[in-house]
């Protein structure tokens, strides 16, 4: 780092942020962030990203090198301004309809309800065969890539999916560059898989949404704060098509967390009964900030949403979550997990 901040004393307690994600409902991730930054309190060792979360890992990471922590927010503003100002020209915008209504999705409008049918009947090869890419555009212009990796506060992971193998590949700091960043957010149904040392790569939420294990390897933090925008649980199940593929498309999403979760669970339950030594395994932490009913109300289509009204509303959401939790669960940083494992597998989540 050139400017190297590093941790002030105020800085009581460390934490590791594994970030979701989720479109435009990144900027409830934009939120979280921007708090926690603000709170003087809290140290974040490294940060977990997939597709949207990928995306602020490596924004607030730039931010973080320039100017430390008031670096980072201002970074995280700018790019989530810089991503409205190019949606302005989208032609999927809120149907009068929705706006009259006061409702943040694009259900009705025309271009969006076109895209979605063609995504359906063709794919992106023959819809867009050049691979254009605007997000990719916006990103390379925004974040330096070198700031990224030569930022030594705080270690960055970002997941994407092999497509010929289907296994997770997580990229560490100092492989990150526009491409790995592009890849953890392809989703396939819109853009063209993204090769990396001649490796097609789609969206990493499908294999680690996002991954956890480097945390439990490599960061001195015991205590990982999951930022969640993809429910776990909805009430009911789906009638219309669009919805139908919104929860499958949760559920797939999910999998790899809990997968992950369990077995951060399985090996705190051998410790506890003293059948592994804490010497030699680690007792996880598990923290995790969410806005279920806010973000459960969102429709799907709102994740194209980039006006600047609706990522504001976002952030103010992450920004309300980030200080409820922060101020009802301070204390138990790095002395207990906030979430019982337990009953979130059993579609229930209890905090202690």
């Amino acid at each position: 780092m050139a400017k190297d901040q590093g941790r002030a004393a105020r800085h009581t307690k460390s934490v590791n942020l594994a970030l979701q994600g989720g479109g435009a409902h990144g900027a409830f991730t934009w939120g979280v962030l921007d708090y926690l930054f603000e709170e003087d309190r809290i140290w974040v060792e490294a940060i977990s990203g997939t597709s949207a979360g990928a995306m602020n890992a490596v924004v607030a990471s730039q931010g973080m090198y320039d100017a430390g922590a008031a670096g980072a927010r201002e970074a995280l503003e700018d790019f989530w301004h810089a991503v409205s100002k190019a949606g302005q020209t989208s032609p999927i915008q809120r149907s009068p309809l929705d706006r009259m209504l006061g409702r943040w999705s694009l259900d009705m409008s025309p271009a969006y309800l076109w895209m979605d049918l063609m995504n359906r009947m063709a794919s992106p090869y023959d819809i867009n065969p050049l691979g254009l890419n605007p997000l990719r555009d916006l990103v390379d212009e925004f974040v330096d890539f070198q700031k990224v990796r030569d930022c030594q506060d705080m270690l960055i992971y970002l997941s994407a999916t092999n497509v010929e193998t289907g296994k997770v590949r997580v990229f560490h700091r100092d492989e990150i560059t526009l491409d790995v960043v592009m890849a953890s957010a392809c989703l396939p149904f819109l853009f063209h898989a993204v090769e990396i040392d001649g490796v097609p790569y789609w969206d990493g939420g499908y294999m680690g949404n996002p991954v956890l294990m480097p945390f439990i390897e490599e960061s001195p933090s015991d205590d990982i704060i999951i930022v969640q925008i993809n429910p776990v649980e909805r009430k009911g199940a789906p009638r219309n098509a669009r919805d139908i593929l919104n929860r499958v498309n949760e559920i797939t999403f999910n999998a790899s967390l809990l997968k992950e979760l369990r077995m951060i669970d399985f090996v705190c339950s051998l410790i506890e009964e003293g059948k592994l030594g804490e010497s030699d395994y680690r007792r996880t932490k598990v923290h995790l900030i969410e806005a279920t009913e806010e973000m459960s109300d969102l429709g799907a289509s709102s994740k194209l949403n980039a006006e600047w009204d609706f990522l504001i509303h976002l952030r103010d959401i992450g920004r309300k979550a980030a200080a409820d939790w922060v101020d009802s669960h301070f204390d138990a940083i790095g002395e207990h997990s906030t979430v019982n494992l337990k009953d979130m597998f059993a579609g229930t989540i209890l905090r202690n």
